[in-house]
């Protein structure tokens, strides 16, 4: 805990049995409470990994129900467990978990509901081995979406994210897609709740072990993300009445 406050980390899980000891061993558990895995369906034993070196809550779906489905298990059972603070990580080690106390301190302190590791930040990105078309893109968007959302994040599509009780009580993410959109869905409902967000750099690693979308798949989450950043943009002037961003009581 921090100053009271339950900190859980959630770890969505596909095929990631061979980086999620190494993951795991680097959770500051001085101040993590618990962690919860969810192994979307996976090919490899990521299930029997995960519950060998301790984790206690273990969820495997029967059927995968893909990236943005194993959130939303992610962040019900970690509502169900009483998380102040729920800490999202990769368990394919591309994103170091010694960043979850400065994560975790910027909401456990009042400072901001949400909090993200930026890859961009710096120059963590390309040192870590992001493909080059991968950093053009990721570039893009990001100005794009600023433009549409009337933000300034340095990036929407880190996978590193810490979020306060409030706001996953608040936004609707079961709205959401199923697929890799979901995390951007979920940005723009926090802008459109009147919800901050804090960036911390962060750097990343790129390597045959972990998780990352092909190109066809890279352009399909682009075209989506835009379609994204345009329906904030018309449920902010009032063109249009999405069901994602109405909140939760």
């Amino acid at each position: 805990m921090i100053n009271g406050k339950k900190i859980i980390a959630v770890l969505p899980a596909y095929n990631a049995a061979l980086t999620l000891k190494k993951t795991y061993d680097e959770i500051p558990f001085d101040i993590v409470d618990d962690v919860v895995l969810v192994d979307d369906h996976s090919k490899d034993n990521t299930s029997e990994v995960a519950k060998s070196i301790g984790i206690k809550h273990v969820i495997r779906h029967e059927k995968n129900k893909g990236y943005g489905g194993n959130q939303k298990t992610c962040y019900d059972t970690a509502m169900e467990l009483g998380a102040d603070i729920v800490i999202m990580l990769h368990p394919d080690y591309q994103y170091t978990p010694k960043l979850i106390a400065s994560l975790s301190y910027l909401i456990a302190n009042d400072l901001y509901p949400v909090a993200f590791g930026s890859r961009i930040l710096g120059k963590g990105a390309l040192k870590g081995g992001m493909p080059l078309y991968k950093y053009i893109f990721n570039r893009f968007l990001t100005f794009t979406q600023n433009v549409l959302v009337n933000q300034k994040l340095s990036e929407y599509h880190t996978g590193y994210r810490a979020f306060s009780k409030e706001v996953i009580q608040k936004i609707n993410y079961h709205a959401n897609s199923d697929d890799f959109v979901f995390d951007n869905q979920m940005i723009s409902q926090i802008f459109y709740a009147g919800f901050d967000i804090a960036e911390v750099t962060c750097p990343t690693k790129y390597f045959p072990e972990a998780s990352s979308i092909n190109f066809r798949r890279s352009m399909k989450y682009g075209i989506g993300v835009l379609g994204v950043s345009f329906r904030h943009f018309f449920n902010r002037i009032g063109l249009m009445n999405s069901e994602i961003y109405k909140t939760k009581n």
